[in-house]
């Protein structure tokens, strides 16, 4: 009998989805594809209005009212406060929450997103037994507190301190481990040397690859960056452009790219072959998302932080700067100036970056996450405690 396992999550940004699909295709490829009925839930779009078009507004939130968001994040970076914030979640949707637990019965839940997690928990925990629970915080470094319910079995995070804020959030030390980041099994295969990969993708062989992304929606000044780098004509240099689902985007950048005459730049609309651009490069420009610096970091490839959503993503670029893994370089003038210094200093000092980068990384994370969701949905259903506080 197939064992059942409920992702929680919600596509407000791609790293929750990401996550939940890389652990389960790890549960599938470790345990037999015959072993488990996975799904994966966002919660959000079951909720009321306005949380239901959470997915829609994130985008557009973290592009164009970052100040908006960072006010949002620090007035609830609180365990009091998220603890009341997630109440009320739950008080304002608790027939929508406790309809997606008759709807998809659990034999374990792992729960890859912060916000939602505690209110789903209520749900599941008004019932008379429950599913055994695993939280898998996907923010790497300054986690939101929203991440950690005192009721959940396990709490999986990618960091130690992570592990701390747990901690202080009043988690047992039994109940909350340091395992890393999951990235999909499917990265660490598709990872080529940079040869192959550069033919395979038709870059020169012999420039120094700048690869430049901006997720999966094609968010921030990407086009303001390309225009400041061909600006600064760097000898023998190479730009690889990823621009997502951003239409509009690729367009421009191709015209700038013509305008130019820049032979020198390759653009791309959305890819599915991250490991192959990230093994053929030699530099990745990004903003700071946990899930990109956790698969540069698997890769070896230095990174500069072009920007990072205030107070969740702080800590990211503290984590990278401290382990002389890449630089912060907010805004297009100084990613170029912060790409300019680096191609002077030479490649020696580029390959001890990446040897520096590659010391962050854990790429049993997701074999170790699974086997945890794997043991929790081999355990018999919890008896609720409906008084309990998050």
């Amino acid at each position: 009998m197939p064992k059942r396992i409920v992702f929680l999550m919600s596509d407000t940004g791609g790293g929750h989805r990401a996550a939940a699909e890389a652990i389960r295709d790890a549960i599938f490829e470790r345990y037999g594809p015959d072993s488990m009925h996975a799904e994966l839930v966002d919660v959000y779009k079951h909720m009321s209005f306005p949380a239901n078009k959470m997915p829609e507004f994130y985008p557009w939130i973290v592009s164009n009212s970052t100040f908006a968001w960072s006010v949002a994040y620090r007035l609830g970076d609180s365990p009091k406060r998220a603890r009341l914030a997630s109440r009320l979640t739950y008080r304002l949707n608790r027939a929508n929450l406790r309809a997606i637990v008759r709807k998809h019965p659990a034999d374990a839940v792992c729960c890859v997103h912060s916000v939602v997690g505690q209110p789903a928990f209520s749900a599941f925990n008004s019932f008379p037994t429950r599913p055994p629970w695993v939280t898998v915080v996907t923010d790497l470094v300054t986690t939101p507190y929203f991440w950690y319910d005192r009721r959940v079995d396990l709490c999986l995070v990618p960091t130690e301190e992570a592990l701390q804020r747990g901690l202080q959030c009043g988690l047992k030390p039994q109940n909350i481990r340091v395992t890393g980041l999951p990235v999909h099994p499917n990265f660490m295969r598709r990872l080529t040397d940079k040869p192959s990969a550069r033919t395979a993708l038709n870059l020169p062989h012999d420039r120094t690859v700048v690869l430049m992304v901006a997720g999966g929606d094609g968010m921030g000044p990407l086009l303001e960056t390309l225009i400041a780098l061909l600006d600064k004509r760097l000898p023998n240099v190479h730009y690889a452009v990823i621009c997502g689902r951003n239409k509009a985007l690729k367009e421009k950048i191709d015209a700038v790219v013509e305008q130019w005459g820049a032979t020198h730049v390759s653009s791309y609309g959305f890819v599915t072959n991250m490991p192959q651009f990230m093994a053929a490069s030699d530099i990745l420009v990004t903003k700071a998302g946990p899930s990109t610096i956790t698969e540069a970091a698997i890769a070896g490839l230095p990174l500069i932080l072009s920007g990072a959503i205030p107070g969740q993503e702080d800590g990211n670029v503290r984590l990278v700067i401290e382990n002389n893994a890449g630089a912060f370089a907010p805004g297009p003038a100084k990613v170029a100036e912060v790409v300019s210094a680096w191609i002077a200093e030479g490649p020696a000092v580029l390959a001890k970056r990446a040897e520096s980068v590659r010391r962050i990384a854990r790429p049993n994370a997701v074999w170790d996450i699974a086997d945890a969701v794997w043991a929790a949905a081999n355990r018999p259903p919890v008896p609720s405690v409906p008084r309990a506080r998050p």
